[in-house]
């Protein structure tokens, strides 16, 4: 493996790329938070289920549940990451940082989902919304019909 090959999958390369912003047909902008790598991801979901959460907290979840302890360190390191990238909020209480997280797990997932279909079409066009289209004709009529209801309330 290269060491670029090696930096992108360790998660170094961007390791700190604040989130970008989407505007929409409104003209107000929102802050799309950015696609997480594993250790990211794991933090985050265990910081989800707390109001807040302290480094050593995190590390010790997530160590008593993994199948390889990780170092304070390390932790350290990730949550300072997503701090940087918009996705905790920091706050220090002595010589200890606490985190909370910025967007919920759901807000999160939709912001992502809809920046990542926005891409797809703004890349494919026609040919997406086709393969969209084809997706929600084999869902059940209960299924489309709240699906289509979420459409208009967005």
């Amino acid at each position: 493996m290269s060491n670029a090959q090696r930096s992108s999958h360790d998660g170094d390369v961007n390791a700190d790329q604040a989130p970008s912003l989407r505007v929409d047909q409104a003209g107000s902008s929102t802050s799309i938070p950015p696609d997480l790598h594993e250790l990211e991801q794991e933090v985050m979901e265990e910081v989800w289920r707390h109001d807040e959460i302290s480094v050593r907290e995190v590390m010790e979840t997530l160590n008593r549940r993994g199948n390889r302890d990780r170092a304070y360190t390390t932790y350290m390191t990730i949550m300072g990451r997503l701090d940087r990238k918009g996705m905790l909020a920091r706050r220090r209480e002595g010589k200890t940082d606490f985190y909370r997280a910025v967007h919920t797990r759901d807000d999160y997932a939709n912001l992502r989902a809809g920046a990542a279909i926005e891409s797809i079409v703004d890349q494919f066009g026609e040919v997406a919304l086709a393969h969209i289209a084809r997706q929600m004709v084999q869902l059940d009529v209960k299924h489309r019909r709240a699906l289509e209801r979420l459409a208009r309330e967005a």
